[in-house]
């Protein structure tokens, strides 16, 4: 089954020059849905279960968001689907901190900038599969700026990260593990996925293990850091090894 994605740009240039970057990133096969407007996007999100991506309908995978659109701002979108299961990402021209950390705090999982060269857009979309966020070089410079010189560390929240196990976008420390309540159970194929996490396993080498797509293992993780109530890599191996749990 094809790898749904969908883009929400509203200059049908950029929108063409996003799409072949998208097709140049993954192996997969991919079906890119195009839209120009957030009413656009809304009604597409609408038949693949809404904003909670339920009823059976196979959701979006990957879904790249412009700020600045026709009817309204992206984030509005972001926000309307924390709970969809899907690798959100912002793609805009805007680099400052007015944008930016709003845009995380909305959800999205990477912020990538479109003036970057084709090549550097298909790197870092590239990074998701490597359990890595994907973020304009400019971008990752601003956020390791900010968070150095402790401007705003502590109060901006980390986005949901579900494909991003080695990384986190806040400075807050994770919550001590000898002090975690008892866990819900990993299912067979999250367990099996954890124990790959743990020996250090990138997504892709753990989805041809497992004979699986990257997106689904993209899933099982969201599942694994959820059920354990853990935010990362690291996090998720400590806490496998002293439970027994893999």
């Amino acid at each position: 089954m094809a790898v749904k994605v969908l883009i929400l740009e509203d200059n049908p240039v950029a929108r063409s020059f996003l799409c072949r970057v998208v097709r140049e990133s993954f192996s997969d096969a991919i079906t890119i849905t195009e839209a120009g407007d957030l009413e656009s996007a809304r009604r597409h999100v609408a038949l693949t279960g809404g904003a909670q991506g339920l009823h059976g309908t196979d959701p979006f995978k990957l879904i790249l968001v412009d700020l600045e659109l026709p009817d309204g701002n992206g984030m509005e979108l972001l926000a309307e689907l924390g709970a969809y299961p899907a690798t959100k990402i912002v793609t805009t021209l805007y680099s400052d901190d007015d944008h930016l950390f709003p845009a995380l705090q909305c959800g999205a999982d990477g912020y990538l900038l479109k003036e970057d060269r084709f090549e550097v857009l298909v790197e870092e979309l590239q990074k998701i599969v490597r359990g890595q966020p994907p973020l304009s070089p400019a971008i990752a410079r601003r956020l390791l700026t900010h968070f150095r010189h402790g401007t705003g560390g502590g109060d901006t929240p980390a986005p949901d990260s579900g494909f991003m196990p080695a990384a986190s976008f806040t400075t807050s420390r994770p919550v001590p593990i000898e002090k975690q309540p008892d866990h819900e159970r990993l299912t067979p194929r999250e367990s099996e996925v954890l124990t790959y996490l743990s020996k250090g396993f990138t997504i892709k080498e753990i989805a041809s293990l497992m004979g699986i797509k990257w997106f689904t293992v993209n899933d099982h993780i969201k599942s694994i850091y959820k059920k354990l109530n853990v935010s990362s890599r690291a996090e998720a191996a400590v806490l496998a090894s002293k439970q027994g749990l893999v």
